[in-house]
Order: C-alpha cells, then sequence, then structure tokens
C-alpha cells in the first residue's frame, strides 16, 4: 500500500501558549495602551448608571431641581463623548497591533516553512501546507483583526465595572455573580469538547484539500485510468468527515449558548430581587440600586461579546498550534558544511523506498568526479528521478550513504546545500514579480549585467529584451504568462546565478523543441566548464556528449561507463542507443 501524506505536527497546549506570551511580550507597549484607553473608555460609560442613580435619590428626596437636570444632562453628553473618543482610539490601537502580529505570525510561519527540508515538505502534501497557509491563515487574521481586540474590550469593560460596583455597594456584587456558576460550568463542558473539534474540523479541511488538488493536478491522468468513480468517493468520504466534525461542534455550541443566555439573565434577576430587599431594610437607596442595575445591564452586552469571541479564539487559537507546528520540527540532523574541501559525490550501497516494502533503489554505488559529465539513462521507472533527488539532498537514503566529501548531502542546512549542488526539473514556478525579481532569488546582489549575462547563457536574453519592460517585465500569475519553455529557462538561468559545483539537470531541458534543446544544452556547457554536471534525460545525445553514461534498469546502475566503450560492449545502452537513433 502506497504511503499518504505525511501531516505536519501540531504544536500542543503549552507550546501554543509559550508562542502566544512570546508574541505578547514582543508587543507589550501597544497592549498596555490598548487596554489603559478601554479603561477609560469604561469609566466614561459609568458615568451614564452612576447619574441616573444621582437623579433617582434626588427625586425620591424631592430635591431634584432644574440645575440639577442641566448638569446631568452636560455630564451624560460629556460622557459620551469621551466613551466614544476613547473606544475609537481602543479599536485603532487594536486593529494595528492586530495587523502588526499577523504581519509577524504570517513572516514567521513563512520563514519554517521555507527552513523545513524539501523531503518533508513533500511527505505532508499539498492539502497540509495549503490549508495551513489559506484557511488557518485566514482564521488567525480573523481572530487578531477582531476577535482579540473585542476579548479584550469586554474584559476590561467588566472588571471596570465590577469593580466599581464592589466599591460603591459590595453586597450587590454577588447579585451580579449570579449568573457566575452557570456560565463558567457550560463554558468549560463546551471548551473540553470544541478544542478537540476544531482541531478536528481544521485537519479534516486539510484532507479535503488535499484531495481537491490532487484531482486537479492529476485530472489527466484520473480520466485515462477511468478513475473517476474512485476519485468521486473518496470526495464524498472527505465531505462526510467535515460535516461529521462541523456538526460535533454546531452540537456542542447549540448546548452552551442556552446556558449562557440564561446566565446572563440571572444577573439582573438577581441585582433587581437583592436591590429591592436591600432598599426595604434600608441598606441602600433607591437610586443606588438603579446605578447597580444598569451597570448590570451594561455588562451584558460585553459579556456576551466576549462569550461570542471566545468560539471564534479557540478557532484561531487551534489554527496558531498548526501554524506555531511547523516551527517544532527541528533539524536535529543538520551538519555543518564548512569544512567541505574536496567536491567529490559518493553514493555508496544506496537503497531508498518511498513504500517501506518496496525499494526503488537497490544498492547504488556511484562516485563523481568534481568537473566530469554522468548521463543517467534508462526506461521509466528505473530510478533515474530518485538517484538525482537523493545526490541533491532532497531525499535521504534509506540504507547506505551520499556525501560530500564526508559529510551527508541530505544532512546540510537547505541554503549551505545549495551552494554545493542544484536540482533543476522539468517543473519550474514562475514566482510573481519581474524577470529580475524571480533571477534574483538565486543571487539577492546579481546587478543587471549578471542577470542579462546568465539570461545569455541559456539563450532567454533575446526574448527577455523583446519583453515591454525587458528585466522590468511583470511575470507570473498576476503579470504576464511565460510559456513552459520560457519558464524553464528561467529557472536554468537561476542555476547559472547560484553557480553550485554540482549540477543535477533532471529532464531540464525537456519543455523544449529538440533542436533548440540541443542548442540551449551547447550554450550551458560553456557555463558549467569545471563543474560537475548530473544529466538525467530520455535525448540520448545528451549521453553521447557526456564524460560518462550510467544506464539505470530496476533501481540499479547496471553499466557505467564512456558512450563509446558502452557501445562496444553491447548491452543494454547500446540497444537504447540504436532505438533511439531509429526513432529520429
Amino acid at each position: 500500500m502506497s504511503r499518504g501524506p505525511e501531516h505536519l505536527p501540531v504544536a500542543d497546549g503549552k507550546q501554543t501558549a509559550k508562542e502566544i506570551r512570546a508574541l505578547v511580550s514582543r508587543h507589550r507597549g501597544s497592549v498596555a495602551v490598548l487596554v489603559g484607553f478601554q479603561v477609560l473608555a469604561a469609566f466614561a460609560g459609568i458615568a451614564g448608571p452612576q447619574v441616573l442613580g444621582n437623579l433617582v435619590n434626588q427625586i425620591t428626596a424631592n430635591e431634584l431641581t432644574k440645575g440639577a437636570v442641566n448638569r446631568a444632562v452636560l455630564i451624560l453628553v460629556i460622557a459620551f463623548v469621551l466613551q466614544t473618543g476613547f473606544t475609537l482610539l481602543t479599536r485603532r490601537t487594536a486593529y494595528l497591533w492586530g495587523e502588526t502580529i499577523f504581519a509577524e505570525i504570517r513572516e514567521r510561519f513563512m520563514a519554517d516553512l521555507v527552513d523545513l527540508p524539501l523531503t518533508t515538505v513533500e511527505r505532508a502534501g499539498t492539502g497540509d501546507l495549503l490549508s495551513r497557509s489559506t484557511n488557518d491563515m485566514d482564521a488567525i487574521a480573523y481572530t487578531v483583526r477582531f476577535a482579540i481586540p473585542e476579548f479584550v474590550a469586554g474584559l476590561v469593560t467588566i472588571l471596570v465595572t465590577l469593580v466599581w460596583i464592589a466599591v460603591i455597594s459590595p453586597p450587590m456584587v454577588a447579585a451580579t455573580l449570579a449568573g457566575a456558576p452557570l456560565i463558567i460550568v457550560s463554558t468549560r463542558w463546551y471548551l473540553r469538547r470544541a478544542r478537540h473539534g476544531y482541531r478536528e474540523e481544521r485537519a479534516s479541511y486539510s484532507v479535503l484539500t488535499g484531495t481537491l488538488t490532487e484531482t486537479a493536478d492529476a485530472g489527466r491522468t484520473i480520466e485515462a485510468l477511468a478513475l473517476e468513480a474512485r476519485q468521486a468517493d473518496r470526495f464524498r468520504s472527505n465531505l462526510a468527515n467535515c460535516f461529521h466534525w462541523e456538526r460535533y461542534n454546531l452540537f456542542s455550541r447549540c448546548v452552551w449558548f442556552p446556558f449562557l443566555d440564561i446566565g446572563l439573565a440571572l444577573p439582573m434577576l438577581a441585582t433587581l430581587g437583592l436591590g429591592a430587599w436591600l432598599v426595604d431594610q434600608g441598606h441602600a437607596t433607591a437610586g443606588l440600586v438603579t446605578t447597580v442595575t444598569l451597570l448590570v445591564q451594561q455588562l451584558a452586552n460585553p459579556l456576551d461579546r466576549m462569550l461570542h469571541w471566545l468560539d471564534e479564539l479557540l478557532i484561531g487559537v487551534t489554527s496558531l498550534s498548526r501554524l506555531f507546528g511547523v516551527g517544532t520540527l527541528e533539524a536535529t540532523e543538520v551538519v555543518d558544511g564548512g569544512g567541505i574541501d574536496d567536491e567529490v559525490i559518493t553514493a555508496e550501497d544506496v537503497h531508498f523506498s518511498y513504500r517501506h516494502d518496496h525499494d526503488v533503489l537497490n544498492g547504488v554505488d556511484l562516485q563523481l568526479t568534481p568537473g566530469e559529465r554522468l548521463a543517467v539513462v534508462g526506461p521509466s521507472g528505473a530510478g533515474k528521478s530518485t538517484l538525482g533527488r537523493l545526490l541533491a539532498g532532497v531525499d535521504a537514503p534509506r540504507r547506505g550513504r551520499v556525501e560530500i566529501d564526508g559529510v551527508p548531502v541530505a544532512a546540510l542546512a537547505s541554503t549551505e546545500l545549495r551552494e554545493h549542488v542544484a536540482l533543476v526539473t522539468q517543473e519550474h514556478h514562475v514566482f510573481i514579480g519581474t524577470i529580475a525579481d524571480n533571477l534574483l532569488l538565486a543571487r539577492p546582489d546579481a546587478t543587471d549585467d549578471a542577470l542579462e549575462a546568465a539570461l545569455e547563457a541559456v539563450d532567454a536574453l533575446e526574448w527577455v529584451r523583446a519583453l515591454p519592460e525587458g528585466l522590468r517585465t511583470e511575470v507570473g500569475a498576476t503579470g504576464m504568462a511565460l510559456t513552459p519553455s520560457q519558464a524553464q529557462q528561467v529557472a536554468l538561468a537561476r542555476l547559472v546565478l547560484a553557480d553550485p559545483h554540482t549540477l543535477i539537470l533532471d529532464e531540464a531541458t525537456s519543455l523544449l523543441d529538440p533542436r533548440a534543446a540541443r542548442h540551449l544544452e551547447r550554450s550551458l556547457s560553456a557555463v558549467v566548464a569545471g563543474r560537475t554536471v548530473v544529466a538525467i534525460a530520455h535525448r540520448l545525445h545528451t549521453a553521447h556528449d557526456a564524460d560518462r553514461v550510467a544506464v539505470m534498469e530496476d533501481g540499479k546502475i547496471t553499466e557505467l561507463g564512456p558512450h563509446a566503450e558502452l557501445l562496444k560492449h553491447d548491452g543494454s545502452y547500446a540497444e537504447l542507443w540504436r532505438s533511439w537513433r531509429d526513432e529520429r
């Protein structure tokens, strides 16, 4: 059975909490300003109930005057203006803080992702990565932009209001908290279920996204092999799993919300009841009870908002744990390649498998001499591309070793590895930006002259200069669309700029027509002079020009030697050569 995607890890609760505390700590100044503005807004909001309570006392004592009413109205207007102003300042500070935090989280995730070994990224599958970089990132954006500011504002308002009630009437605090036990118990029940539910829901999105992208990418293959029904079944299964966890979370909310509504109503009833008794016993005035009742009524809105945003916070924390989980993958086997002097790459008794019970490489032995050009040929499925990946450090052997000067290739940090070995395949990505931006990825300090020299080396300078803005022409998803062959030439130009001592070209010119490919390879030969080149190709003219040819069959190198020598040997290579020549 083939191995399925291995999802990237998810940070546990302690690790997520630690990362959140670190984020807040780095921005504690903004948090302090945010809380300060909200405290002032909350105190301004207290003025209204307090003024109305005083008016009730004056009416009860027959002391109400026109001047008192005018002063009360003036205070209410000033309090309203202040509360509005401080609330606006709170929201502005919160939104700026939220955008800063979100940018930091996004950049941290991308940095962690780029630092992952290519093997880990590929085994994770496109679904998990896309889900984390889209669904989870969107959830976090919503959380930091809206949920956190609203939750903090509600919490500060509640605390300030409770403190004020305790100051003016300590006995009434108990009534204010009448709904707390019901809210706390039901919320704890909900959080226990929701943490698990939201994590599984997010994971189910990853699986569904993976099935979608795999089906889209392999659409023609699925049609050719009549696998539509199987893929439809996978979709139905994935959707059923998503539906199950969404229904699970919806059920939890449907149970939780009614208890919250009751918990929000109880404080008002308790306040009115206790207040009436205190007035009757002479322990409180009608104005005081009015003030506290209005304050309790004001508490309902921020408390309701807090509980509503708690659900969004939980989704955000779940998504954060998935993003932070990428950073928990430590490259424990990374070694320092600073001492590499000898550029010899050695593969000894290499075994590799994509499935635990089936090796695609079986005891491969190979040594690359610095500066030589090796052509790797053989039938499809023989293991040529897999060998190229191991030589480039993309994968590590299951058994055996692949080393540069005694250092395991796959154990080198990716940035250091690419200084020694670079792999170029027939699959190329054009990044959003200019032609120059795409090339500068390989050497950020390169001048325009260096960029043009690299393009000239791969026969691309003529068509680049013909573009509307030359090197500054926007390409990629939002700009000019490059043809597959042009994209391949840009990738090869990046390779020229990267300037590694060993180049592994896996069908790197396959998207060009034979004549253009031949011309390009001749141009490249001048550029790669003195470098080790491993060319994996079906076009055997590459083998004809190589110093040595390695013939791969069934995961093994069955023949190795110069072109002429292998022809004299009259083995598999000679048969391939005659077949290819006859087809021409």
